[in-house]
């Protein structure tokens, strides 16, 4: 398969999917280079201050899908047209900073991140959605209910512990101290970003966080991942949200999101987890389960590590679509 990026944003969909991104050594890369042709629709909404890149398909309820780090919206192309073809509007959104997103100077706080994916909710002309995150986006998954109830219908987390919990096992567990360490080293500046644009931290990332003996990431991800990283101001957009994450613990807005977030979970939640992550730990998300009051499934992926959406898609994608029957 090769990639080739969308024309026009509005163009129906399109088969067969090819690339132009510039070459792999290239420093800077075009964020619509990121607009990869597929069987779904490229569109920009305005929401919260700022433009969003969505790639969108099929209609009926609202599933929102939120990408990782170093990844973007393409990481759910597998579950995009399924969830479609299974008659729900699926929606992957670059988060701000990243892809064809706008990459704002501020604004990498989860609380606003909430707000983000609030007004994109909104419009898109929906009320409500099901938010479904890998990564970073299971971060975002487990903190809407608290930060932007009202447009939360349910939440599914993958590869990632209620934020709570990480922090709490960031002090207390030492294996996810270890296990974290990268995020320790982002907090340095500048240094994570020379490595992610000029060395190759996010080949290191994706294959040391991925399971052993796998077929993810291929030479063709690392290819795209590799270039998307590069478009300017992604790097350090991609920091910003780990230096937050730690950084605020002590601060006031950090206090403000501790408070917000510390209250039981009522809506549907779904928590998939890989087997072999080595990034976050499977005691951190048993635990995490523990702030859920609502109906929660939990299921454990054998074989798979942190990427779920790409290491096992078929496993993800009916994991997703049995849930979302019971909603």
């Amino acid at each position: 398969m090769r990639l080739r990026r969308a024309r026009d944003e509005s163009a129906e969909p399109s088969p067969a999917p090819t690339h132009s991104l510039e070459p792999a050594g290239a420093l800077y890369v075009d964020s619509a280079d990121t607009l990869i042709r597929g069987p779904w629709t490229h569109r920009f909404v305005a929401a919260n201050g700022a433009r969003f890149h969505v790639a969108e398909a099929g209609e009926g309820p609202l599933v929102l899908l939120l990408h990782g780090f170093p990844q973007f919206w393409w990481s759910w192309r597998h579950q995009i047209p399924a969830l479609a073809e299974a008659g729900y509007r699926a929606v992957a959104l670059d988060l701000r900073g990243y892809g064809a997103s706008d990459k704002p100077p501020r604004g990498y706080d989860t609380m606003t991140s909430a707000t983000d994916i609030a007004g994109v909710i909104k419009a898109l002309g929906e009320t409500q959605a099901v938010i479904v995150g890998q990564d970073w986006g299971g971060w975002l998954a487990w903190s809407m209910p608290g930060l932007a109830p009202e447009q939360t219908r349910a939440v599914a987390s993958l590869a990632m512990g209620h934020p709570l919990v990480m922090r709490r096992a960031l002090t207390r567990d030492a294996r996810q101290r270890r296990a974290w360490r990268r995020v320790l080293e982002f907090q340095l500046p500048m240094r994570p970003e020379r490595r992610l644009t000029r060395d190759d931290l996010v080949g290191d990332v994706l294959n040391d966080w991925s399971a052993a003996g796998g077929d993810f990431p291929d030479e063709e991800c690392l290819d795209v991942y590799r270039r998307a990283i590069r478009v300017p101001f992604v790097a350090h957009s991609a920091m910003e949200y780990f230096r937050w994450a730690l950084r605020s613990l002590p601060r006031r807005d950090g206090r403000r999101f501790t408070t917000s977030v510390d209250e039981p979970i009522t809506v549907p939640t779904l928590s998939l987890h890989g087997e072999d992550d080595p990034f976050v730990l499977l005691p951190s998300v048993l635990a995490s389960h523990r702030q859920v009051t609502g109906p929660l499934t939990f299921e454990l992926l054998r074989g798979a590590g942190h990427f779920l959406p790409e290491e096992a898609p078929d496993r993800v994608t009916d994991a997703l679509l049995n849930w979302l029957k019971g909603l």
